[in-house]
């Protein structure tokens, strides 16, 4: 394996495992969810871009309203996909990784089977307005 393959792997792995962090995605990568992290790598897109999509739409989903119909849990990393696009055509500051960070901190290590509440301090809205 080449130094460009070994990039290529590293880059998938990272990508895969920010996927399964997220509390409303399968404990375990499936091989399609492979097949999208190896797209994203063929794209070139920056690990930072997806991780903040990864959050961005992760957190979109954890911080609806309590009274919202609860959504079944994510099965795909392709779920991503339009988020990416997003915020891919709409550039987000530097900063704004940091504060999505910080939203998901409650949510860290959990996983979350259906719509539970979140504290009143994180039902700020996360959409483009709020950056």
């Amino acid at each position: 394996m080449n130094r460009f393959d070994d990039d290529a792997e590293q880059y998938v792995r990272t990508v895969l495992n920010l996927y399964q962090q997220l509390p409303e995605t399968p404990a375990l990568p499936s091989s399609r969810d492979r097949f999208h992290a190896h797209q994203l790598q063929q794209r070139g897109l920056p690990l930072l871009l997806i991780e903040t999509a990864f959050l961005l739409g992760s957190l979109r989903r954890l911080l609806r309203p309590p009274e919202a119909a609860a959504l079944s849990p994510i099965h795909s990393l392709a779920y991503f996909g339009p988020v990416i696009d997003e915020v891919l055509h709409n550039p987000v500051p530097d900063t704004y990784i940091e504060y999505l960070r910080r939203k998901m901190q409650p949510f860290a290590g959990k996983k979350v089977t259906g719509q539970e509440s979140c504290p009143a301090s994180l039902q700020k809205n996360t959409d483009s307005d709020d950056r």
